[in-house]
């Protein structure tokens, strides 16, 4: 009797058999691949609107700070708090907020920060027209505290949910939310402020309660498997993942901090210069020319996401490549500074290099640790990220008070000091971002 390979069988009768229950099994598999990628994107978008949520809710309110200045009365630095003691309140508790996160899980954190997020949100809302500050700024206090919740814990979550270079993809769509609330919100709150100044406090709660019903019936959280450690084991092992990590994780928190404070910082510049003479651009059109450099940041950090996946050596190379475009067009900036149009070109560079660098460093910090402790190591990064966000806006403005020259001449400086740390310092492995 002839022997068969596993697998194969020779008769004509089981042969056709065999070979319909394959077609049956692959037609099957090939469905399922379908639904499965159909659910993945799903899943994303969702995950998505978490972040996009948080930029609105605070990049929105810039076109309205000269309207809230005048209606209110009160100082330009007051108004600027508006927007600063959100990110600052934020950055405080985003660490506390990771911690619950491991302690409880992702979404029984998320969840009520939106809640919080959204109701603050419209208190706010009810100061402006109330004309009282005091109100708004409580609850744009309260509203940093309800965001620290939200786009961290998202970060962690997409680590707890996704592997194989998956991961990188989500993080990358992400990223590409981020930088599409930053396109779109102060075009979105320009527009919203036709109506009645104050419009745009009342706005974003309504896309938080999308955000929030999108969370609650579309993302499937993974169990806790093992018990959470006490919090003395807890601060212990976070200390020991620095011991062992720190070498490369505080510079790559570095970079993405500083990339986000260079950014932010170059938008607030921009915005000032547009709206003075001899451009006096503002409104809409100022928003539309503000999206330029942020739709490079947007296209560039899907793109990263998808291809990196968790090619170490690649997410090397591209953070490498995008610090020396920062550098490079912020060094250039310096010498074109009377022409609008290269002005503006420069500054896409540099957002296109942030969008090179981003998607990167967020692989490697949520995978670089287990899920029990995930929460708290994104969450300090995350931390960072949004004193960045925090003290980019008026330190570029003390500095352009010295000299444009001066600005740019240390942004550029900084962008060369990040490069070279994490040239240095931050070298993945040749399979990254599932270390844990």
């Amino acid at each position: 009797m002839e022997k068969v390979k596993p697998g194969w069988l020779r008769h004509k009768g089981t042969g056709h058999s065999h070979a319909a229950q394959e077609h049956e099994a692959n037609s099957h598999k090939e469905h399922k691949d379908k639904g499965g990628r159909k659910s993945k994107w799903v899943e994303y978008i969702a995950l998505a609107t978490v972040p996009m949520v948080m930029v609105l809710g605070n990049s929105m309110l810039v076109p309205i700070l000269p309207d809230l200045e005048r209606q209110l009365g009160v100082s330009s630095f007051q108004s600027s708090l508006v927007i600063t003691l959100f990110s600052v309140t934020a950055g405080v508790f985003i660490p506390v907020a990771g911690y619950l996160s491991d302690r409880l899980s992702r979404k029984a954190i998320i969840i009520p920060s939106l809640i919080v997020y959204g109701a603050a949100g419209i208190v706010a809302g009810l100061g402006a027209v109330w004309n009282s500050y005091t109100i708004l700024i409580a609850a744009r206090a309260v509203q940093g505290l309800g965001a620290a919740g939200t786009a961290p814990i998202a970060m962690a979550l997409v680590g707890d949910m996704y592997k194989n270079g998956k991961e990188s993809e989500a993080l990358g769509m992400i990223e590409a939310a981020n930088g599409t609330g930053k396109v779109i919100s102060p075009i979105l709150g320009s527009l919203f402020a036709l109506i009645v100044w104050f419009a745009p406090f009342f706005a974003f709660p309504a896309f938080c309660a999308l955000s929030l019903l999108a969370m609650m019936f579309l993302i499937k959280e993974p169990k806790h498997k093992d018990k959470p450690p006490t919090l003395h084991n807890y601060l212990k092992n976070i200390a020991q993942t620095f011991r062992k990590k720190g070498k490369w994780l505080i510079p790559a928190f570095i970079a993405g901090s500083l990339a986000l404070f260079v950014l932010f910082g170059v938008l607030f510049f921009l915005s000032d210069l547009l709206e003075k003479p001899p451009y006096s651009i503002d409104g809409v059109a100022k928003g539309g020319i503000l999206a330029i450099p942020l739709f490079g940041l947007v296209v560039t950090s899907y793109v990263t996401g998808r291809v990196i996946k968790n090619k170490g050596h690649l997410m090397r190379v591209l953070m490498n490549v995008g610090l020396l475009m920062m550098s490079a067009s912020l060094t250039a900036a310096i010498w074109g500074l009377q022409n609008l149009y290269l002005l503006i070109g420069l500054l896409t560079l540099s957002s296109i290099g942030t969008g090179l660098l981003l998607p990167c460093i967020n692989t490697l910090v949520t995978g670089s640790v287990d899920k029990a402790h995930r929460g708290m190591i994104t969450s300090l990064y995350s931390s960072l990220r949004f004193l960045g966000v925090a003290f980019g806006p008026p330190i570029f403005g003390w500095l352009v008070e010295i000299s444009k020259q001066v600005l740019f001449t240390t942004v550029a400086v900084l962008a060369a000091a990040a490069l070279a740390f994490v040239f240095f310092m931050v070298k993945p492995p040749k399979v990254a971002g599932d270390n844990a």
